[in-house]
């Protein structure tokens, strides 16, 4: 489980009396839930997920994940939750689709051939068997978001965090995706991805959160929420 709890923050470049990028935001992700955190540009969505796995630190209120602070534990929370940027190439960190997929598992000390294995499996539950040789700028839009994916998968995490992974993928390579997505789902890992384009996932999705100026303004499930989309920026696709 994701637990944020009256998470404020601010950039550095606000000024302290300044309203905050998130405004005491508290926000339960349960386990095996598939949940789209949508709103319009600005309204803070990136910035609540990045502080799920300590890539950002609250100014106030706190973040626990499978109930450990990540304050207290960053490692275990990096471990637990994997997430994904809206350009897969700023989380690549080798030239290879295999050398990228294992560079997270090397870094928890583990054995070779548990790492091999992990890279095979994580390729595989993307469609990417095989691919391991392959140099990263020779694969399309959807490959490398796919690798991208696969990389976080190979930490085996509890949860999934996905930042806008549809964006700028033609239609074969964004229902790629979104199969792996729903199959991933359908294994029972928990998933949240963050969108201002709800068309494509509405149906894969048990729960729509949406922020706007820093607050949570609507959350329930999809039939419930979306006749109210339009009213904080995001488009309806029911």
């Amino acid at each position: 489980m994701i637990e944020c709890r009256e998470i404020t923050y601010r950039y550095e470049a606000q000024s302290a009396d300044g309203r905050p990028v998130l405004d005491g935001v508290s926000l339960t992700i349960d386990d095996g839930s598939f949940v789209v955190l949508a709103g319009a540009n600005g309204s803070g969505k990136t910035t609540l997920v990045r502080h799920c796995n300590g890539l950002y630190t609250p100014d106030a209120g706190s973040v626990l994940i499978n109930g450990v602070s990540v304050a207290a534990a960053p490692v275990a929370a990096r471990t637990a939750v994997a997430m994904t940027f809206q350009e897969p190439r700023d989380g690549f960190v080798a030239a290879t689709v295999g050398a990228d997929v294992a560079f997270g598992p090397e870094n928890l000390g583990l054995d070779r051939a548990t790492i091999d294995q992990r890279v095979e499996d994580a390729l595989a539950a993307v469609g990417l068997t095989g691919y391991e040789g392959t140099h990263i700028e020779h694969l399309s839009g959807g490959e490398r978001m796919r690798v991208a994916i696969a990389g976080a998968l190979a930490m085996q995490p509890d949860h999934l965090l996905l930042d806008e992974p549809l964006v700028g993928l033609d239609a074969p390579a964004e229902q790629s995706v979104l199969d792996r997505l729903s199959a991933l789902s359908a294994d029972g890992m928990s998933i949240v991805v963050v969108t201002h384009e709800l068309r494509d996932l509405v149906e894969l999705a048990d729960r729509i959160v949406v922020l706007a100026d820093g607050a949570i303004a609507l959350d329930g499930q999809p039939a419930a929420v979306c006749d109210r989309l339009p009213e904080y920026g995001v488009s309806s696709p029911c």
